[in-house]
């Protein structure tokens, strides 16, 4: 079977859950092929070959920390061309997807992004509008390169050698136009990461720009919190957090919705969330249509009662 190649990002040492879901989506491609932006440990190695990575490709340069993504781009051109590639899937990050466009005109190949799922013959499916339609693409000339929305699939394991390669690219000077000068460490909230987490709390207009209670009851639940667009528009909570169609995203065991009126663009962010509990103080909210169970009450309220009862629990 061809290779298939899958960037894989490693996070604190460990592999992002999105990265083991493009190799549960390569496998039915071909044979998934792992690329490493650095170095790949013993560790990460171990993990990628679990999910199905033969091969794990750790592809080492100075250029892919002191410049931004054209670097990246122009690597894996070069492996693509080297593996015979039958395909490239990246996750549909903002970084992702932008590797996937320069990475698509140097291959001169078709690009597909925000895929939900991919099938044997490379054929994707896209979810639009709001998550109202689903359609289907394929590419019809080159490699696809496929960017694929983190939460699409379920990752599925299946043991593979996971051999580390070191690979050797050539980085133009043209890749090295944009020089990353600054950057800021992300300070830690000691929640797990809002697009991997098994149980969401996010906030909406409700809150009033309080979001003390939705923070105390994912702290409780060992949950990442998100928001709606509104609460982030507003100012209230930070754009990395927003879930929707403009933001991220999720699909959790467990999400609760405070306060959030369930626009079609957040429901489009969070509906395929296995269950759904809702607490908004209007009980025509939209959102109540996609809950699993429904709490008619002001969120300031009810979120310290549940809190408060989790704790005592514990």
């Amino acid at each position: 079977m061809s290779d298939v190649l899958v960037v894989a990002d490693l996070v604190d040492g460990g592999v992002a859950k999105p990265s083991l879901e493009l190799l549960t989506l390569a496998r039915r491609i071909g044979t998934p092929v792992a690329v490493v932006f650095g170095s790949a440990d013993a560790g990460a190695a171990a993990k990628l070959g679990e999910y199905g990575a033969e091969r794990v490709l750790a592809v080492a340069d100075p250029a892919f920390e002191e410049f931004l993504v054209a670097p990246k781009a122009e690597a894996l051109a070069q492996l693509a061309s080297s593996t015979g590639a039958a395909a490239v899937l990246i996750s549909s990050g903002a970084e992702g997807k932008e590797v996937a466009g320069r990475l698509a005109v140097k291959l001169g190949s078709g690009l597909i992004t925000d895929a939900v799922d991919v099938s044997s013959d490379g054929s994707t499916v896209q979810s639009v509008f709001a998550g109202n339609w689903t359609v289907s693409a394929s590419v019809t000339h080159g490699t696809p390169v496929i960017t694929v929305k983190p939460n699409a699939v379920a990752p599925e394991p299946a043991q593979a050698a996971g051999t580390v390669e070191e690979a050797s690219v050539s980085i133009s000077d043209a890749a090295k136009g944009a020089r990353i000068v600054k950057v800021e460490e992300k300070a830690a909230s000691g929640r797990p990461e809002l697009t991997e987490a098994a149980i969401v709390v996010s906030g909406g207009r409700g809150t009033g720009g309080d979001f003390a209670q939705v923070e105390a009851l994912a702290d409780a639940l060992g949950a990442a919190v998100g928001a709606s667009r509104a609460a982030v528009d507003s100012g209230w909570y930070p754009h990395a957090y927003q879930v929707g169609q403009t933001g991220k995203t999720v699909s959790p065991q467990l999400y609760v919705a405070a306060g959030i009126s369930g626009a079609i663009q957040h429901r489009a962010g969070m509906q395929t969330s296995k269950s759904i509990v809702v607490v908004n103080k209007d009980p025509e909210a939209p959102i109540f249509a996609l809950a699993d169970l429904g709490v008619v009450g002001d969120l300031h309220t009810v979120l310290p009662a549940v809190t408060k009862e989790i704790a005592a629990r514990k």
